[in-house]
C-alpha cells in the first residue's frame, strides 16, 4: 500500500522506465505486427497495445481524481517512431495529475464503473501500474516468439543468477 503519491509516483515512474526500455528494443519489423489467430483484445496489434497503454493511464488516474473511469482519445502510435513518446507523455501527464493531489486521496474510496462496489484510491492507482506492467509483459512475449529481444528485467538473466548460487550456497551455508 502506498501512503504518499510521492511514493506512487516514483514507483510509477520505474515501471515507466521499463516500458519505455522494452518498447525502445523492439526492432522495426515489430511495428504492425498483430498474433496470427487470436480475436478482441488478443489479436491487438503491439502499436494498439502501447497506445492503450498509454491512454489506460489517464482512465485511471481520471476515476482516483474522482472524474470518473473515462478513456481519453488514444495517442497516435501509428508508427514506431510514435512509441515511446507516446509512452513518455502519458507519463509526463499523468505526473501532472496526480503531482499536487493530496495523499488522503489514497484512502478515499472511489466508485467502480461496472459494479456498485468502491476500491480505495491506492488500490486504483495499483490497478493502473498491474495493466500497465500485463501489457509490457505482453509485447515482451509477442518479441520473444518472433525472437525479437527481451531485456532483462532489472538487467539480471535467469542465467547470470543460477550461476551465481553455488557461491550463494556456500556463503550461507
Amino acid at each position: 500500500m502506498f501512503v504518499s503519491i510521492d511514493a506512487f509516483l516514483k514507483y510509477f515512474d520505474a515501471v515507466n522506465r521499463r516500458a519505455l526500455r522494452d518498447i525502445g528494443a523492439l526492432p522495426p519489423e515489430a511495428d504492425g505486427w498483430t498474433p496470427e489467430v487470436a480475436e478482441g483484445e488478443y489479436a491487438w496489434s503491439i502499436n494498439t497495445l502501447i497506445g492503450h497503454m498509454a491512454g489506460s493511464r489517464l482512465y485511471f488516474a481520471s476515476a482516483y481524481q474522482g472524474a470518473g473511469w473515462i478513456s481519453p482519445a488514444p495517442p497516435d502510435v501509428s508508427a514506431r517512431d510514435r512509441w515511446r513518446p507516446a509512452i513518455a507523455e502519458s507519463a509526463e501527464e499523468l505526473h501532472r495529475q496526480l503531482d499536487d493531489t493530496p495523499d488522503a486521496w489514497l484512502e478515499r474510496n472511489i466508485p467502480m464503473i461496472d459494479t456498485d462496489g468502491t476500491l480505495s484510491g491506492w488500490r486504483v492507482l495499483m490497478m493502473m501500474l498491474e495493466h500497465d506492467i500485463h501489457h509490457r509483459s505482453q509485447i515482451d512475449t509477442y518479441a520473444g516468439l518472433n525472437g525479437w529481444p527481451v531485456p532483462d528485467i532489472y538487467e539480471r538473466s535467469a542465467e547470470k543468477i543460477g550461476g551465481l548460487q553455488d557461491a550463494q550456497r556456500e556463503k550461507h551455508s
